[in-house]
C-alpha cells in the first residue's frame, strides 16, 4: 500500500494534470452539490451527489477527491484512502495544488487508520518539492510523534516555528500536540519563550491565549478583556469564557461571556456549546440542551458531531433515557468509531 501511494504521488510529478480537460465539458452542478453536502456534514447526500455527477460524466478527478473526503466523514478511511489513491491516479502531468491538497487529505486518512509512516512519507514528499511548507512540516511533526520519533518531530516543529514565527495559532497547536503525548512542559517551553521574546508585538488575543494555555488564567482573562472590540471576536469571547470557567467563576462565564456575546452577535456554535457545559457543570440540564440545540440550528456550524454528542448527554441528565438512546443510535450510525459515544451507550443500555 505504501509503494502504491508514492506511485501515486509520483504521477503528479511526471505527468501533466490539467483540471478542465477532466470531465469538465459535462459540468459540475452534481460535485457542487455533493460539495455543500460536505460543508453540511451530510455525507450520505454527499455520496449521492457524487454518484450522479459519475452518472452525469462529470469530472472523475474531482468525484473521486469528494468521494474521499465524504468517506473520511462516514469514518470509512479505509475507502477514503482507495478514493484519494483514484483521485490521484487521475493527474496527467505537473503537480498542480490539488495533487497537494489531496495528499494532505491521503495522509490525514492514513493517520485515521493507524498507519502514521505512510502519512509521514506523504508530508516528505510535499516537503521535498515545498520546502517552506509550514503545514506539512507541522504535520509531519504529528506524524514522527505517532511513530516514536520524538527529535525528529521537535525538530519539524521547530522548523515550521522559524518558518512563521508569528503564527501563534500554530504555536498553540504544537503545544496542544505535545500536551495530548504527555509532553505539555516541553509545549510551555515554546510558548513561555513566545511571550518573553515577542510580547511587545503580539496583539492582546494573542497573549491572551497563550497565557490560557500556560495555565495563568487571570492573566488570561485580562488579556483577553482588553482584546474585546477587536478582530477574532467570537474567539475572543470563547476563550474568556474558558479562563472564567477555569478560575471557577462559571456565573461570569455564562452571564457575563456567552450569553452577552449570543445576545449582541450573530449567532455562534462554539459559544453555544460551551454555554451548553457550562449549565450542564451547574446542573441546568433544560438550559444545556437548549443551548445545544441552539448550535445544531446554525447552519454549516463545523462542529455537528459535538453538539449532537452532548445534546445525547443532556438527555441523559434530564433522566429521558429512551430519547438519549434513540439519539445515541443515530449518532453511532454517522460515527461507529467514537470511543466515548460507545462507551455512553453501554452505560445507557443498561438504564
Amino acid at each position: 500500500m505504501k509503494n502504491r501511494r508514492i506511485k501515486a504521488f509520483l504521477l503528479g510529478i511526471m505527468s501533466a494534470f490539467f483540471l478542465a480537460g477532466c470531465g469538465n465539458n459535462a459540468g459540475r452542478a452534481n460535485i457542487d452539490a455533493g460539495m455543500e453536502a460536505i460543508a453540511a456534514m451530510n455525507y450520505p447526500s454527499a455520496i449521492e451527489s457524487f454518484q450522479m455527477a459519475k452518472d452525469k460524466g462529470e469530472s472523475p478527478r474531482l468525484i473521486s477527491r469528494g468521494m474521499g473526503i465524504a468517506s473520511m466523514g462516514l469514518t470509512d478511511y479505509e475507502s477514503a484512502v482507495n478514493y484519494f489513491l483514484e483521485c490521484l491516479s487521475y493527474s496527467d502531468g505537473v503537480v498542480e495544488e490539488m495533487d497537494y491538497d489531496v495528499n494532505y487529505y491521503l495522509a490525514a486518512a492514513y493517520c485515521k487508520l493507524g498507519k502514521p509512516a505512510e502519512a509521514e512519507a506523504i508530508y516528505t514528499a510535499i516537503i521535498n518539492l515545498k520546502q517552506d511548507e509550514t503545514q506539512a512540516f507541522f504535520l509531519r511533526g504529528n506524524a514522527r510523534l505517532l511513530l516514536g520519533m520524538e527529535a525528529l518531530a521537535i525538530a519539524d516543529f521547530e522548523t515550521a516555528l522559524k518558518l512563521e514565527p508569528q503564527n501563534y495559532d500554530m504555536l498553540i497547536q504544537i503545544y496542544q500536540v505535545l500536551a495530548a503525548h504527555g509532553k505539555s512542559a516541553e509545549g510551555q517551553e515554546y510558548l513561555t519563550f513566545a511571550l518573553k521574546s515577542r510580547e511587545k508585538e503580539m496583539s492582546a488575543y494573542d497573549k491572551g491565549m497563550i497565557y490560557y494555555y500556560l495555565g495563568d488564567y487571570y492573566q488570561a482573562c485580562a488579556a483577553l478583556e482588553e482584546a474585546k472590540g477587536g478582530k477574532r471576536e467570537a474567539e475572543v469571547y470563547l476563550y474568556l469564557g474558558l479562563s472564567y470557567e477555569a478560575t471557577g467563576d462559571y456565573n461570569y462565564a455564562i452571564t457575563n461571556v456567552y450569553t452577552s456575546y449570543l445576545k449582541s452577535h450573530e449567532g455562534n456554535a462554539a459559544l453555544y456549546n460551551q454555554l451548553g457545559l457550562c449549565y450542564l457543570q451547574q446542573g441546568s440540564y433544560d438550559l444545556a440542551l437548549s443551548a445545544f440545540q441552539s448550535a445544531m440550528q446554525i447552519p454549516d456550524n463545523g462542529m455537528m458531531q459535538t453538539l449532537k454528542f452532548n445534546e445525547v448527554v443532556a438527555y441523559e441528565h434530564l433522566g429521558q433515557y429512551t430519547q438519549a438512546t434513540a439519539l445515541l443510535n443515530s449518532y453511532l450510525q454517522t460515527y461507529p468509531d467514537d470511543e466515548a459515544a460507545l462507551r455512553e451507550y453501554e452505560f445507557l443500555s443498561t438504564r
